[in-house]
């Protein structure tokens, strides 16, 4: 269980940066997702905690049910 869980850390930081990316580049935050910059080391990089977590949850859900 905690393994798929791992796995799918990956997965949902992808989805986040793309669809974070897309929206912030249409010139808006996406509401409720909050899209924000997010610096590490003097890197920034559209990002949203809201579609990370949905982003894990459904790729965990489907890594889990592959099982």
């Amino acid at each position: 269980m905690m393994v798929s869980f791992y796995k799918s850390l990956v997965p949902g930081a992808l989805f986040s940066w793309i669809v974070s990316m897309v929206l912030m580049n249409g010139g808006t935050t996406g509401g409720a997702l909050y899209v924000h910059r997010l610096t590490v080391y003097s890197v920034a990089f559209p990002f949203s905690w809201m579609l990370f977590i949905g982003g894990t949850g459904l790729a965990w859900f489907i890594l889990y049910s592959m099982d």
